[in-house]
């Protein structure tokens, strides 16, 4: 899969090189906050965890993975867009419901970068005839519910969600592209 550029961003399929951008993200309490109660990921949990789970769904001719988000002007990596089947780690994984998540640098927050990346995907994902995808959060995340709502995705449903490292209610998304073409 390609992801064009878009206007003020540039999009890199991210692979093991990357590890160390993806520790650095993790740093920021605030980043962290909706996603583990803002505790700093260690380098040991990236290692031991993050990366055996993205090696888990990481297929690049589908664009599963993660997509580093660089600004263009002062090529400057900003955070990531998430690309996976929805519930990939539950017993339900939904193989034709795209997941698309994003994490950005704190700095970033408010200026649409997430907006724009989350959208370039959702182009990309589209030329290749994906028609579903759904993002999830949890409910107190007013941030990325109201990228998700930008985004034009609709409130379907509030659920436990449990895997190996989260356990807790979500707020559901989703859109079909059907409704699109």
């Amino acid at each position: 899969m390609r992801i064009d550029d878009s206007d003020r961003l540039r999009y890199e399929f991210v692979d093991d090189h990357d590890v160390e951008f993806i520790w650095q993200l993790d740093q920021d309490e605030e980043v962290m906050k909706f996603i583990n109660g803002g505790i700093k990921t260690s380098r040991e949990e990236i290692d031991s965890v993050f990366m055996p789970r993205l090696h888990a769904f990481r297929n690049p001719s589908l664009g599963w993975g993660l997509w580093r988000v660089i600004e263009k002007e002062h090529e400057e990596s900003i955070g990531w867009i998430l690309v996976r089947p929805f519930g990939f780690f539950t017993p339900q994984p939904e193989s034709e419901n795209i997941e698309l998540g994003w994490r950005f640098k704190r700095k970033c927050w408010g200026k649409g970068y997430a907006l724009e990346a989350a959208t370039a995907v959702r182009e990309a994902l589209r030329d290749m005839g994906v028609e579903t995808f759904s993002a999830m959060a949890v409910p107190d995340n007013v941030r990325s519910i109201r990228i998700m709502e930008k985004l034009g995705m609709e409130y379907q449903r509030t659920q436990r969600y449990t895997d190996d490292i989260f356990d807790g209610d979500i707020v559901v998304y989703g859109q079909s592209y059907s409704r699109y073409k």
